[in-house]
């Protein structure tokens, strides 16, 4: 099945849903079927408290976050990650493979190409195991000893030898969007997706990393079905002019250039199907970690 094919199977199930008077329940509040709240994950690497694991998932249950995700392949054992899970019902949607910036799926070596194909297909077989639905994965990287057509081409090699392993485990790949100097625009991260034609494969918007580039509410609409997953973080541009490029990031969630009501009107125009919106910023200790909480339920209020 390509990814027009699946789509329009699934608009097809979608407006039979639609049509069907059934309502859901969010707390105490009657809503139409499909339109519960994204749900809130934290990144495990910015959770700064010394904590066993299954405290470390009582403190993000603790503080209102729905989800955890990890960098893999994981470095604790899925028997624990599973334990801690099924204790505090804290879930793990997506995880991060940690091998595509120092072996990127664009280098012109193709034994270093392989070795991340492979690590991404352990990814995706973890995320299953765990529970989830995507592993984020960079596509390429650009600078002075790799062209950006020799990027492009190999990137979409690589990528395209990770169907059979998403096939394989039913599980979704993410591109994500990243200072890398490739697919800078949301018109070629959409045909980067439409040449590939996969319906497990799709994009990991992060919302704070754009701004460098544009407005994330432009690429949302432009990428529209085709995200998978969102990542949150803030960026102010003054920041960035006056102490240098990587400082834009030191703001905290609502107090930089982010036009965060726009974002989330936009997410929803487009359907976003990806049910959850992953914060991932600097590390901190429960106070810390509380507040970014509260600024996430004020985002997705909006």
């Amino acid at each position: 099945m390509n990814r027009k094919t699946f789509i329009r199977t699934a608009s097809i199930m979608a407006g039979a849903a639609a049509a069907s008077p059934l309502m859901g329940q969010v707390g105490s509040t009657p809503v139409l079927a499909g339109a519960a709240r994204l749900k809130k994950g934290i990144g495990f690497d910015m959770i700064k408290e010394d904590l066993s694991l299954l405290d470390k998932f009582k403190l993000v249950k603790d503080l209102g976050y729905d989800g955890i995700e990890f960098n893999s392949p994981v470095s604790i054992s899925v028997q624990e990650l599973l334990k801690a899970k099924a204790a505090t019902g804290i879930a793990i949607p997506s995880l991060v493979n940690k091998d595509h910036w120092s072996k990127p799926l664009s280098d012109p070596d193709p034994s270093v190409r392989q070795f991340t194909i492979d690590s991404v297909g352990k990814s995706l077989q973890e995320v299953k195991g765990l529970g989830g639905d995507t592993v984020l994965v960079v596509p390429g990287v650009v600078n002075e000893k790799v062209s950006y057509g020799v990027a492009y081409k190999n990137a979409l090699d690589s990528v395209r030898k990770l169907i059979p392993h998403v096939e394989k485990t039913g599980m979704k790949v993410g591109l994500e969007n990243v200072w890398n100097n490739f697919i800078l625009s949301p018109v070629e991260a959409k045909n980067f997706i439409d040449e590939i034609d996969h319906p497990l494969i799709g994009w990991y918007f992060d919302v704070g990393n754009i701004l460098r580039y544009g407005w994330p509410e432009h690429w949302i609409e432009v990428l529209g079905d085709r995200i998978v997953k969102l990542h949150a973080k803030e960026f102010s541009r003054k920041i960035m002019n006056d102490e240098g490029l990587r400082k834009g990031f030191g703001v905290e969630l609502l107090k930089g250039d982010i036009d965060w009501r726009t974002v989330m009107k936009t997410v929803r125009q487009v359907g976003y199907k990806g049910g959850w919106l992953t914060v991932e910023l600097g590390a901190g200790d429960r106070t810390y970690l509380q507040n970014i909480s509260k600024q996430m339920d004020e985002i997705l209020s909006f």
